[in-house]
């Protein structure tokens, strides 16, 4: 029998043959169940690792499964492993869209140390001892995140937060998702976002990276975002902001032709706001606990795998 919000019958055996066997490093992993309804207990609760309750073993081996597979890339890999079981099965809606929202980072959620990247060969300005063994673990995205964007924490409006730039399918479905601190602009991010879509197939071919259509809000009304659809082919349907329509018709007929705009597929964007509250559904997710970027990136990763 097994608790809520964790991994059933099921979702166990879906998810059991895209698991690691070796850490690399000291033999076989330890009971891979227990420990991610260890993950999936603490990122549904917000629960600190120290309070996971007896039943999922250790928490520091919760903690540290976590951090690494973060780290390495492995839960964004199960991540696109079941999005492509997905897609074979024709259960992606390529008609996506494109939002942001934000997550008040806790107190706790500060104080990381600063630990920059050294030059190529060089020793200078390396981590210590105590933080070697992380770094060496991370990805090139990760280790590129860690040392340059100040573990995506900003000021906004809310105050000390991060924000999420997120795609989803038109089944409520994540597809991709970036960090950045909490006063990021989201049209900055529309291009990182839409590159990091990256579906593989269960058969032979590319990765699928490039929808049918894409739909976002006046946030992202710029000449460089449509340029860049335009050159890759995808339809879009961004509304137009009232400045840049009235600039548009100062300059007549050099003013270009106004953008087109399809109202009916608009109504659909609904589902990139219904995907972002999945994900909050989550309170590790709804405010950000975690010191590193790439943690809670990974832990958003995981909240994306469930659903």
């Amino acid at each position: 029998m097994t608790g809520r919000g964790e991994l059933s019958d099921g979702q166990w055996e879906r998810l059991e043959p895209l698991l690691p066997v070796s850490n690399g490093r000291c033999g076989r992993w330890r009971d891979h169940r227990q420990v991610i309804n260890g993950i999936l207990h603490r990122i549904r609760t917000g629960v600190p690792w120290r309070d996971l309750p007896e039943r999922f073993g250790p928490w520091k081996t919760a903690y540290e499964r976590h951090r690494l597979w973060s780290a390495d890339g492995t839960w964004e890999r199960l991540f696109q492993q079941i999005l492509a079981a997905a897609d074979a099965e024709g259960g992606i809606d390529w008609d996506i869209s494109v939002d942001s929202t934000v997550m008040r980072a806790h107190q706790d959620a500060a104080g990381a140390r600063r630990t920059p990247l050294p030059a190529p060969g060089s020793t200078k300005g390396a981590p210590g001892p105590e933080r070697q063994d992380e770094r060496r673990w991370l990805s090139p995205l990760a280790r590129l995140a860690a040392g340059a964007a100040g573990e995506g924490l900003g000021r906004s409006r809310g105050g000390f937060s991060t924000k999420l730039h997120l795609s989803a399918d038109g089944s409520c479905r994540p597809l991709s998702l970036v960090v950045t601190p909490g006063q990021r602009a989201d049209c900055t991010q529309f291009e990182p976002v839409m590159e990091k879509i990256r579906v593989p197939r269960t058969g032979p071919g590319r990765p699928r990276r490039r929808p049918d259509s894409v739909s976002a809000d006046k946030a992202y009304s710029s000449r460089t975002i449509r340029a860049y659809l335009r050159r890759r082919g995808i339809r879009h349907v961004i509304p137009e902001k009232k400045d840049h329509k009235n600039a548009r018709l100062r300059r007549g007929s050099r003013g270009g032709r106004p953008p087109g705009f399809d109202r009916e597929r608009h109504k659909k964007r609904n589902t990139v706001e219904r995907a972002i509250n999945k994900l909050k559904g989550f309170r590790a997710v709804a405010g950000r606990y975690d010191k590193r970027d790439y943690v809670f990136l990974g832990t958003v990763t995981v909240a994306s795998l469930v659903i």
